[in-house]
C-alpha cells in the first residue's frame, strides 16, 4: 500500500507542482535515518517522502488527521499523530520506534511552519529523538518563492548525513542539564544543516530591526 500511495502521488504532484531534486546522491542506499527539514507549507511532509528514498514515517499534528480523507492519506504515507505543546513524550517514543523499525523519521526542528521562507530556530525535540535512536542526521531544504499555486517551482535538497557520533550524550544527566547540552551541543548543527540548503530571503531593514527588539524582549 505504501509504495503504490508514494507512486500515485509522486505522479499527481509531478503534474501539479514543478519538482527539482538535488542532492539524493547524499542517501545511502542502505540503513535508517532521520531527516530534519525547514517547514514551509502543508506539502512539506509529503515532497520529502516523494523525493527521497526508502520507506518514511514521520509526526503530523493531530489536528490534521480530523479530516478523514487527509488523515487516510498522510497514515498511509506513514504519518503518525503528534499533541503539540503538551509535551507528548509517547509521539517521541514512537517515532523512536519507528527509526528502529527500519524506517526512517521526517521530523521538523521548528515545529511550525515559517511565513517568511527563513529558517526559524530548532526545538529539542528533534535532537533528543537525534541522541536517543542514534542514527545519523540528514538536513533537508525545501525552497520555493511565495505561496504554492499550480506549477510553483520548488527545489528539494538533501544535504550530507551528520554522523551520529556527533549527538552522543551522557544519560545521567539531570534534565536541566539535558536540555542545555541539546540545545548547545545538538540543535546548532541540525539548523546549520538545514540553512546551508535553503534559498532564504534577504532581510529587509524593517524585519532586521523587529528581529533586534523581540531579541531583546527575550534577554
Amino acid at each position: 500500500m505504501y509504495a503504490v500511495v508514494v507512486f500515485l502521488v509522486r505522479i499527481a504532484y509531478a503534474i501539479w507542482y514543478n519538482v527539482k531534486v538535488e542532492g539524493r546522491e547524499n542517501i545511502p542506499k542502505k540503513g535508517n535515518f532521520l531527516f530534519a527539514s525547514n517547514h514551509r507549507s502543508y506539502a512539506d511532509p509529503v515532497l520529502v517522502v516523494i523525493c527521497g528514498r526508502g520507506r518514511f514515517s514521520f509526526m503530523a499534528k493531530s489536528e490534521l488527521f480530523e479530516n478523514k480523507a487527509f488523515g487516510w492519506l498522510i497514515r498511509a504515507l506513514g504519518a503518525f499523530p503528534v499533541e503539540r505543546g503538551k509535551g507528548d513524550t509517547a509521539a517521541i517514543d514512537r517515532a523512536i520506534d519507528r527509526l528502529k523499525g527500519g524506517s526512517h523519521l521526517l521530523i521538523f526542528p521548528e515545529g511550525t511552519r515559517s511565513k517568511t521562507g527563513r529558517v526559524g530556530r530548532g526545538k529539542t525535540g528533534v535532537a533528543l529523538i537525534a541522541a536517543k535512536a542514534g542514527v545519523d542526521v540528514i538536513p533537508v531544504g525545501i525552497n520555493f518563492e511565495g505561496k504554492l499555486h499550480f506549477r510553483s517551482k520548488i527545489i528539494v535538497r538533501y544535504g550530507k548525513p551528520i554522523p551520529a557520533s556527533q549527538f552522543v550524550i551522557a544519560e545521567d544527566l539531570s534534565d536541566r542539564d539535558l536540555l542545555r547540552t541539546l540545545k548547545r551541543d545538538v540543535v546548532p548543527p541540525i539548523m546549520d544543516g538545514i540553512k546551508a540548503l535553503v534559498d532564504e530571503p534577504e532581510i529587509l531593514p524593517e524585519e532586521s530591526v523587529q528581529e533586534s527588539e523581540t531579541e531583546k524582549e527575550m534577554t
